[in-house]
């Protein structure tokens, strides 16, 4: 039987792919890992398509046990890696034998690992994803103790080292390039202008929905009342009646009824802020 299977699922592991975009009109979320390079860079390492599923780890990791024999490859936030108690590569292909455990320690800088598997995962998809969506509760459940994840017949690409020293390490500082509007017009212009001075701090109240901030200068509304819902898209800045702003990643709603004071757009920024620790200093820049 081939697959592999949890022995220790962490604090929170799920599935992902790149996300089940252009359904927001029936209110389903992107989703998708959140940093999309080092999600990318396992699967490339692996000869796997890019969009293959994969796991994404939260902090503390996670330990599998092969069913057959199969090759791995951890990226994302540096950490341990050990198969059968023996260290082995991080950011490099690694064979395991049948019944060998894989055991992805704690992050050891940033936030979140990715660990794919040759082949990928063949979890069911569901609207063309196999990701694990937290706020729609679509796609795979969070992993748990003794399930058996599927795999996928390996691609004819051979698997070879890559890049992996090459992607950026976990920000001490996340600066987030924000292009302003649609909403900007609803805070006071030295509040705004302001903004590109304020330090934020990453929030522990952070998740796949958004990066949450604490601390910083709170941003001052220049009229009162509330918008009605509308959309929100992938690094949608919101700013909820604390004043503090909340930028939206995968899994956040596709609409929402706070001002939202700008976007920052997909790419490296939101990679780095998959990774950024809670106390992590943010600091917008005009994008």
């Amino acid at each position: 039987m081939s697959g592999l299977l949890v022995i220790r699922p962490g604090a929170l592991t799920t599935v992902q792919d790149r996300g089940r975009p252009g359904h927001a009109h029936l209110g389903v979320p992107r989703s998708g890992a959140l940093d999309t390079a080092a999600h990318a860079l396992a699967n490339r390492l692996l000869g796997n398509p890019a969009g293959a599923a994969a796991l994404e780890t939260t902090l503390d990791g996670v330990a599998l046990r092969a069913l057959a024999p199969t090759t791995v490859a951890v990226t994302g936030a540096p950490c341990s890696v050990r198969v059968s108690g023996r260290p082995v590569a991080w950011g490099a292909p690694v064979r395991l034998a049948s019944g060998a455990e894989l055991e992805v320690g704690r992050a050891e800088s940033g936030l979140r690992s990715y660990v794919a598997v040759r082949g990928g995962l063949a979890v069911a998809p569901v609207l063309g994803s196999r990701s694990t969506d937290l706020l729609s509760g679509l796609g795979p459940p969070v992993l748990t103790a003794g399930t058996v994840l599927p795999v996928g017949s390996a691609g004819p690409v051979p698997a070879v080292g890559a890049d992996a020293c090459g992607l950026p390490g976990a920000p001490s500082e996340l600066l987030l390039p924000l292009r302003l509007g649609p909403r900007a017009d609803w805070f006071t212009a030295g509040s705004v202008a302001g903004l590109w001075r304020a330090v934020f701090r990453v929030s522990a109240m952070s998740n796949r929905i958004g990066l949450r901030t604490e601390a910083g200068s709170p941003l001052v509304r220049a009229r009162a009342g509330e918008l009605p819902s509308e959309g929100m898209v992938l690094g949608a800045v919101q700013v909820p009646p604390d004043g503090l702003p909340v930028v939206f990643l995968a899994d956040h709603p596709v609409t929402g009824g706070y001002p939202v004071v700008g976007v920052v757009p997909p790419g490296p920024s939101l990679d780095a802020a998959a990774q950024a620790r809670p106390g992590t200093a943010v600091r917008f820049t005009r994008g």
